[in-house]
């Protein structure tokens, strides 16, 4: 739960049950009154339709936290902390990041490291979609140590160098545009 509008669903959902939040954050809730298991089994069937889980199992909370606090961080931060992210981790959740790191690997079957690299690629190629900033600019917001280790990261993800990813775009544009010439629409 990492969007203001899975925020706000969660909110809404409560509300209609007459429960009083106290907080509403990534991937819990906290209320005010003891909740009935009717209480609980309408929210879970709620937040289920509107594409949400409840979630019961500890483990899986803090899988959630550790996914969350990686998508804020690469997705919707302006900067990316300047501490080593391991850290930053730890901090952020009150836990030692070697347990993170082996509960994260053992339920999902990749390592904190490679979902980092998974989102910090897409946010690259959003950022090149949107054509705002240069690749090196590209490279200091989101930490890399250099253009060159964000493009050899880039291709191997990929397989496209940024660059080449980019002209990808343009290419699709043009000929987008080039189909609207000429047309009676």
């Amino acid at each position: 739960m990492v969007s203001i509008r899975c925020k706000m669903m969660v909110k809404s959902e409560l509300d209609k049950l007459g429960l009083h939040y106290i907080m509403v954050d990534l991937g819990e809730v906290e209320v005010k009154e003891n909740i009935t298991a009717e209480q609980r089994d309408q929210l879970k069937i709620a937040l289920l339709k509107s594409g949400l889980e409840l979630m019961d199992d500890k483990k899986a909370i803090l899988i959630e936290k550790i996914k969350n606090v990686i998508i804020e961080m690469v997705h919707y931060a302006d900067e990316f902390p300047k501490i080593n992210f391991s850290d930053y981790l730890s901090g952020k959740l009150h836990y030692d990041y070697t347990y993170l790191a082996n509960l994260f690997s053992e339920v999902t079957g990749i390592t904190i490291e490679h979902f980092i690299i998974a989102h910090k690629i897409e946010r690259v190629k959003e950022l090149l979609l949107y054509d705002e900033l240069n690749l090196t600019q590209i490279s200091y917001k989101l930490n890399y140590s250099s253009v060159s280790h964000l493009s050899k990261q880039f291709k191997k993800v990929t397989g496209l160098t940024p660059t080449f990813y980019k002209q990808l775009k343009h290419k699709k544009r043009d000929t987008l545009d080039n189909l609207l010439i000429g047309t009676d629409v």
